[in-house]
């Protein structure tokens, strides 16, 4: 039989090598804290990118200012933390912030990881040229079309445009260049990214036609403890829905 105190011990060692977890701030925490802490992006104009002064704006940032005055009474009330593609779901996850609000879509795998708001804006994939001869998406059903490697947007072109001529890169500067020697007559990705495109290069156009939808939401924590936090962001965002407020300033950014 095993002695008692060794259990206990063995116990003991377990628990101090068992990492702490840190759980995300509920409302009142929050409003006791004075300060809601939001992952952004700072690199994804127009919806959350920093100007030539390095201050962060963009409609992702117009939202998580409006959320702070909505829970805390002052849009300055906000901490925008600046993260990576990778870590959008993870930092929310791990507690390290209480809301993301940088470009994530709707899916059902992460719906199982963390909870959506309400989208409050549908994305989705489109198409630029500098190309005078393509005004439509039928002139470009047999050109040949930059696509980023590995991602969604390969199916969805194959599927809308069968007969394209598809050509991955690496990067976005890499499409740029092929566009640029004419080695492509158009690039696919998501509109959202392919306005700041057009906003930074002014040669190109965005197609008007929107080859698929995707819902972008703010990433909130799991878990019964935050459930009026979810719903004054669910409230907050339904409302701005149906006043326009988020028409009006998607509008404002450019954004189709």
């Amino acid at each position: 039989m095993i002695n008692q105190k060794i259990v206990h011990l063995i116990l003991a060692i377990a628990l101090l090598a068992t990492p702490k977890l840190t759980l995300a701030a509920d409302l009142e925490e929050i409003k006791s804290r004075g300060k809601l802490i939001v992952a952004v992006k700072d690199n994804l104009r127009p919806l959350g990118f920093a100007d030539p002064a390095g201050k962060l704006q963009g409609l992702e940032i117009d939202i998580a200012r409006r959320l702070a005055e909505e829970i805390l009474g002052s849009a300055d009330a906000v901490i925008l933390q600046p993260v990576t593609n990778e870590e959008r779901l993870e930092i929310v996850m791990e507690g390290k912030v209480d809301l993301a609000i940088a470009r994530v879509t709707l899916t059902a795998s992460r719906n199982r990881l963390v909870d959506f708001s309400p989208y409050y804006y549908l994305d989705g994939t489109g198409l630029v040229t500098k190309s005078e001869q393509v005004k439509t998406l039928r002139d470009l059903a047999t050109k040949k079309i930059a696509v980023l490697n590995n991602s969604s947007t390969i199916a969805v072109v194959n599927h809308e445009l069968p007969n394209a001529q598809l050509i991955g890169v690496n990067s976005y500067q890499e499409a740029l260049e092929l566009l640029e020697a004419g080695k492509a007559d158009g690039f696919a990705a998501d509109q959202s990214l392919l306005t700041g495109w057009v906003q930074e290069y002014p040669q190109y156009r965005l197609l008007p036609q929107r080859l698929s939808g995707e819902a972008l939401g703010i990433v909130m924590p799991k878990g019964l403890q935050y459930l009026e936090l979810r719903s004054k962001v669910n409230e907050a965002i339904a409302r701005w829905q149906k006043s326009g407020w988020l028409r009006e300033r998607a509008t404002y950014w450019g954004l189709p």
